[in-house]
């Protein structure tokens, strides 16, 4: 065995690198993801829908014009994707956005998305929250898509302009009235007649994807799409 991969096993037992959504022990070629937990994950496989059949697309329908609606696995209470989730926003695994990016934009390269979009960007944090977080999580999936998409990706080109309370108790009205209007374009310059893909982690109502593609829309761009790494 090469010396390098000896010192890696080595390393391994003394500090065990472990699943991030079961917390079992990763065998060595695995990343953040064991094998196992890759294959459970559950996949909602919208993109293999055509628009009329994709249920998150008609969550927008009457609202915005959503060229694409996209979102990778299916929220579960308890479940592999809460786990992921929760390491990624609150455990400093931005490294778990990037790989489940990765995995998707390459997966939507290989089922006819490859040229659709122009470039892809983040639902923005406020700066106070960034400042307390160190990382936006929806950034490192956005960064991951953007890799497997080979695809432009613009961390800044949004502008969150006010901070806000935490959604997760709010109604569906509540929600969009609570992030209605704080968002902007900090890079107009970039959406005119572009596809634009803006991505978020967590899809629950459609509240804060609804009001940036307000804004990308008002900016000039030609069509805009959403992706999130999980739908509640």
């Amino acid at each position: 065995m090469p010396l390098p991969a000896m010192f890696s096993d080595f390393v391994g037992l003394l500090f065990p690198r472990v699943c991030l959504a079961c917390q079992e022990p990763l065998a060595r070629g695995e990343d953040h993801v064991c094998t196992d937990c890759r294959a459970q994950l559950p996949y909602t496989d919208y993109h293999r829908l055509a628009p009329a059949a994709n249920p998150l697309a008609r969550r927008f329908w009457g609202k915005l014009p959503i060229a694409h609606a996209l979102g990778y696995l299916t929220f579960q209470k308890h479940g592999r994707v809460q786990h992921l989730l929760h390491q990624l926003k609150y455990g400093n695994q931005q490294e778990v956005g990037r790989v489940l990016g990765r995995w998707y934009g390459q997966e939507l390269l290989e089922t006819g998305y490859a040229a659709t979009f122009d470039l892809v960007v983040p639902v923005p944090l406020h700066p106070r929250k960034l400042a307390s977080r160190g990382y936006n999580q929806a950034d490192s999936f956005a960064e991951g898509l953007a890799t497997g998409l080979t695809c432009p990706w613009y961390p800044d080109a949004l502008r969150r302009t006010a901070h806000t309370n935490s959604q997760t108790r709010k109604t569906r009205f509540q929600r969009w009235q609570n992030v209605a209007t704080v968002f902007e374009a900090a890079r107009p310059d970039l959406f005119a007649g572009q596809h634009v893909l803006v991505v978020d982690d967590v899809l629950t109502t459609g509240a804060t994807l609804e009001a940036c593609a307000a804004v990308l829309l008002a900016a000039g761009a030609r069509h805009v799409s959403i992706a999130t790494i999980a739908v509640a």
